[in-house]
């Protein structure tokens, strides 16, 4: 009964829009015409107009223009129409194509502002393309603002109004867009057909055996005939399903018995095999697994050509940079290769290496990206003052102008006894104190005046261990800069179970090791080793994924845009094949973390 009625509401909704999609409806005016194709001549055509006659010429120059890729014209001849005296329908035109020409500009937020226009109140009374383009527009907003659950609910519900082209096109980006999603957004939500896409998602994140997933799919289709994702699987679906499993019989781990950083060692090789133990519990087909120590190898050659001997399918590790780097300068490796670490970025790899790793670059990208879509501009940088702190700096900054911000200045934070000077010249508070003694001086009286900050910085991209943040947040505060938000990276949190109030409200990236805590893999890995609640619980996680991956390169290589839900974050592999991490955007809350489901921006 209830495929029947969706089909129904659809046919119902289909024809009411078909009825209304030749012309405005009453009193709503007509929208500028669309025959022309020489915008000079229509320019002077409208030069030559009363206002009123003008406005709908001079609209469709405007968009005559952008449809031309002038964008900077079509913008120029916007401005100066005096949409006061538009209609409705005229209205509705330009503030989507306003819209259009604000999201080519990477302005998301002014976009969603222009497609809140009083005028949309009557969008379901327009023609049906122009209902299409502006619905469109807005479903393209809502993403670049953050929002892709109502980026995704936008372009389901204009679903039925497409024609095969652009239908196909939307199908795609809803699959993107909801493939992408934290599995702790994946929830019913009550609505019928974007339930049936959550499923759908939440089946292919729930196993990375390929089998399983393909049998997953296959019966979410028997049992949803109906439903658009069954009479048209996404594509990446539809290679998921030709793709034939090639079973790993005998894998290599490969990692240091003696290292510096031996404890970080450890639990990768735990959290390994932690997945592989239980890979085995639920009756999957598992890999032998040999292991080989990386910190007696005196030859990559050799290693190689034994481990060929042994007859190992696919290598696990190095972690240790200096071997990764070792294995990006080679032309060919003889085996396929998982490295746990990244060799420098300028190095073109061979085709048989795959590097993971928990960058903290990806995670300066992150921010980013978050705080751009919250609609910030402006960006300052505190970072620590070692290597470190320079490589993520370079990352955030390099990400930060490409996004088209601008970054004002960047302290390295070092000495706690420094930080307050440090903040205090980030902010020029120095220099405001001076004027203010200056003035005192000119006037010889003595002045209750309070520094006044700089008012140049959106934010602070922050990234800090635990300890320097607790100095940093109230630093700022006492500072005269505690309205300003902070954008922080995972290294603020400790991951024990205490929280600080100085960090409250503090928002920041963070894997799902650490907001998913029911995860049937976290709960056998907290329960065998206790330290893997605290901040050893990302290599813990790390080596966990580690294996997932084994069996899903496959899927990632052969499939572009596809990912895997891992317990660092949602996988992706780039064109440089390496592992790219997306986190969860969560804040400090009380006693707790929170996770902030979508960005901030209106």
């Amino acid at each position: 009964m209830k495929t029947s009625l969706r089909i129904l509401s659809t046919l119902c909704l289909s024809a009411i829009l078909v009825a209304c999609s030749s012309s405005p409806s009453s009193g709503l005016g007509q929208l500028p015409p669309t025959q022309y194709n020489d915008l000079d001549k229509l320019l002077l055509q409208a030069d030559k107009k009363s206002d009123t006659q003008a406005l709908g010429l001079y609209l469709a120059a405007a968009d005559l223009a952008w449809q031309q890729q002038q964008a900077l014209r079509a913008r120029e001849i916007l401005e100066k129409i005096d949409l006061s005296i538009a209609t409705p329908a005229q209205q509705i035109f330009a503030k989507t194509l306003e819209a259009e020409l604000a999201l080519d500009r990477k302005q998301a937020k002014s976009a969603l502002k222009a497609l809140q226009h009083p005028s949309f109140t009557h969008i379901g009374e327009m023609p049906l393309n122009q209902q299409i383009r502006s619905q469109l527009a807005r479903a393209q907003a809502l993403q670049d603002t953050g929002k892709p659950l109502a980026a995704a609910r936008e372009r389901i519900f204009i679903a039925p109004l497409l024609d095969s082209e652009k239908a196909l096109e939307n199908h795609q980006r809803i699959w993107q867009l909801l493939s992408d999603l934290p599995r702790t957004q994946l929830g019913d939500s009550g609505q019928a057909d974007l339930d049936g896409w959550l499923a759908l998602v939440r089946i292919t994140k729930a196993t990375d055996s390929l089998e399983q997933q393909q049998a997953n799919i296959k019966q979410w289709v028997l049992s949803n005939p109906q439903h658009p994702a069954a009479q048209q699987l996404p594509d990446v679906l539809q290679k998921l399903q030709n793709l034939h499993a090639q079973s790993i019989k005998t894998l290599a781990l490969l990692l240091p018995s003696q290292d510096p950083n031996q404890n970080v060692v450890t639990a990768l090789r735990n959290g390994f095999f932690a997945a592989h133990y239980i890979a085995q519990a639920n009756g999957q087909a598992t890999p032998a697994i040999r292991l080989y120590d990386s910190s007696t190898i005196t030859s990559i050659d050799a290693f190689y050509q034994q481990a060929a001997a042994d007859g190992v399918e696919l290598v696990v590790g190095p972690w240790e940079k200096p071997l990764v780097r070792q294995l990006a300068n080679r032309a060919q490796l003889p085996i396929t290769t998982l490295a746990l670490n990244y060799a420098d970025n300028e190095q073109q790899a061979p085709e048989q290496l795959f590097q993971y790793g928990l960058a903290a670059e990806d995670e300066a990208r992150l921010a980013a990206d978050r705080a751009w879509a919250d609609g910030m501009r402006r960006a300052a940088a505190l970072v620590p003052q070692n290597a470190w702190g320079d490589r993520i700096l370079a990352a955030f900054t390099a990400h930060w102008t490409s996004l088209g911000g601008v970054f004002v200045a960047a302290k390295h934070i070092d000495q706690p006894t420094e930080l307050a000077g440090q903040i205090a010249d980030l902010f020029e508070l120095r220099a405001s104190e001076q004027r203010a003694k200056q003035l005192e001086a000119t006037l010889d009286t003595k002045l209750a005046a309070q520094p006044a900050r700089r008012q140049d910085i959106d934010f602070i991209f922050l990234a800090a261990t635990p300890e320097q943040a607790r100095q940093i947040k109230p630093t700022l505060t006492f500072q005269y800069a505690g309205d300003v938000p902070i954008y922080a990276t995972s290294a603020v949190n400790s991951g024990a179970a205490t929280t600080y109030p100085e960090l409250d409200g503090l928002q920041f990236s963070e894997m799902p090791w650490f907001i998913e805590s029911n995860d049937a893999t976290r709960q056998h890995i907290t329960y065998n080793w206790p330290q893997a609640s605290g901040s050893m619980g990302r290599f813990y996680a790390m080596g966990a994924d580690a294996y997932q991956l084994v069996n899903q390169l496959q899927q990632l290589r052969t499939l572009p845009n596809s990912s895997a839900a891992g317990l660092t974050g949602v996988l992706k592999l780039n064109q440089q094949q390496r592992i790219e991490r997306t986190l969860y955007w969560v804040q400090f809350t009380g006693n707790s973390i929170q996770q902030l489901s979508e960005t901030q921006s209106d």
